[in-house]
């Protein structure tokens, strides 16, 4: 363990961004979501280019079709350690 370094972020993701990155990663296209979330591809296309706020809500539904927790989409760069520290 004393070669372990704690890596760098390099690169800040929007709510948007990550949508877009779980959705992807899961070989999804933005209209195989809408169909498993129901909310409309436009919709869904508005939310990863970061022009239409996302909300609980629309934030929980993404959740449960992408398998992770609503916290991974709607805070992708929150560091607890810099949380601590203030």
């Amino acid at each position: 363990m004393s070669d372990y370094r704690r890596a760098k972020r390099r690169v800040e993701v929007t709510p948007g961004e990550s949508v877009r990155i779980l959705r992807e990663l899961q070989e999804l296209s933005q209209n195989d979501l809408s169909k498993i979330t129901s909310i409309p591809q436009s919709t869904i296309s508005a939310i990863e280019r970061d022009r239409v706020n996302l909300g609980v809500e629309r934030a929980k539904v993404l959740a449960r079709a992408l398998r992770c927790h609503p916290a991974v989409i709607v805070f992708p760069g929150w560091d607890i350690s810099a949380e601590s520290a203030a």
